[in-house]
C-alpha cells in the first residue's frame, strides 16, 4: 500500500512534497513521475542552477522539458508547488543585478503552476537587498507567484527574525528548513511566530551537533542530509509548531543513498520517514519554547 493511501485521517490536509535538492540530478519531468510512484503530493522544481557544476533543466515557456513536466503533472495528478532557487547577492553574474533572473524564474514558475519561488539573502547592502525583495515580490504577483526568503545558517540572512521582518517589509513569506533552523539556533516560539507568514516547511534530518565552520555547513546542507526521523534535529516539534495545513516539503539531498537505493528508492525512504514524524507530529501537545541553539531540543 502507497504512503499516500496509509496518512493519518488526522492530517488529510497536509500535502507532502519531494524537493528537487533531494533527487538533483533527476529531470523535472522523471520528478514528477518518481514522486508521484512514491506517494507524494507535490513537486519542487529547480529552475535555475545554484553552482557552476549542477545540471541546468530548461524549464521556460516552449522547452520541450516544459512540455514533459507538464504531460507528467497531467497524468499523475503531483503538481509543481515552488520553484527555486536565487541567491540575491545584489549584484549578479554580469554585475549589472538580478532582476532578469528572476524574472525568467518567474515565467517557468508561471509556466508551470507555482505559487512560490524560494530565495536566499547574500547581499552585503541591506538597503539595496530590501528594494530587490520588494522589486521581486511586485513582479511576483504579475505572475501569481510569491517570494520565499529561506534564512539560511551559512548566509547574510540567517535568522527566523532577520527573514521574517525583510519579508514583511517587503511582501514576500518565508520558507523555513528544518535543518537551517535548527542551526542557527531558532525557537519553537519564534517559529510559532511567524506562522503566517510560512507557507511550505522544508523537512529533512542531520546529526543534532553542528558542523565546526561554514564548509562544514554547506557540505551538509547539499549533500550529507538525513532522512525525516533519522538524525538529531527533533523534528516533530517543528512541524507540530506550524499549523496542521502547512505544507511539508521532503529536501533531503544525499547523494551516497541515491546510489545505494536508486531514486525511487530514496524517495520511497523519504515518504515513509516523512509521514513517520507527521504522525509524531501529530500527537504532540502545544509545543515549549526552548531549545538547544545549533542542536536538537534539551
Amino acid at each position: 500500500m502507497s504512503p499516500r493511501s496509509t496518512q493519518s485521517d488526522q492530517q488529510p490536509t497536509r500535502a507532502v512534497g519531494l524537493a528537487q535538492l533531494s533527487l538533483l540530478d533527476t529531470a523535472p519531468p522523471d520528478l514528477v513521475l518518481i514522486a508521484a510512484e512514491a506517494g507524494f503530493d507535490f513537486v519542487g522544481a529547480r529552475v535555475r542552477p545554484v553552482t557552476p557544476t549542477e545540471r541546468p533543466y530548461d524549464l521556460h515557456p516552449g522547452s520541450p522539458m516544459l512540455a514533459g513536466t507538464l504531460r507528467n503533472v497531467r497524468s499523475t495528478g503531483v503538481r509543481v508547488l515552488d520553484i527555486e532557487f536565487l541567491l540575491m547577492d545584489g549584484r549578479g553574474e554580469d554585475g549589472t543585478g538580478q532582476r532578469e533572473a528572476w524574472l525568467r524564474m518567474l515565467e517557468a514558475g508561471q509556466a508551470l503552476g507555482a505559487e512560490t519561488m524560494t530565495v536566499a539573502g547574500a547581499d552585503p547592502d541591506p538597503a539595496r537587498f530590501a528594494d530587490n525583495l520588494a522589486q521581486m515580490a511586485e513582479d511576483g504577483r504579475g505572475f501569481g507567484i510569491t517570494p520565499t526568503l529561506e534564512p539560511i545558517s551559512y548566509q547574510r540572512i540567517n535568522s527566523l527574525g532577520s527573514a521574517a521582518a525583510a519579508a514583511r517589509a517587503a511582501g514576500a513569506q518565508v520558507v523555513v528548513d528544518t535543518l537551517h533552523f535548527r542551526r542557527f539556533g531558532g525557537t519553537l516560539a519564534e517559529l510559532a511566530g511567524i506562522a503566517d507568514l510560512v507557507p511550505l516547511l522544508q523537512l529533512c534530518d542531520a546529526p543534532a551537533d553542528r558542523p565546526a565552520d561554514r564548509e562544514g555547513l554547506i557540505h551538509e546542507s547539499r549533500a550529507a542530509r538525513l532522512a525525516p526521523g533519522e538524525g538529531g534535529l527533533g523534528l516533530a516539534e517543528i512541524v507540530a509548531a506550524l499549523p496542521g495545513r502547512t505544507p511539508v516539503s521532503v529536501e533531503a539531498p544525499s547523494p551516497a543513498d541515491v546510489v545505494r537505493l536508486g531514486e525511487l528508492g530514496w524517495a520511497r525512504r523519504l515518504r515513509e520517514t516523512a509521514q513517520n514524524v507527521l504522525t509524531e507530529a501529530a500527537g504532540l501537545a502545544a509545543p515549549v519554547s526552548n531549545a538547544v541553539p545549533n542542536g536538537a531540543p534539551a
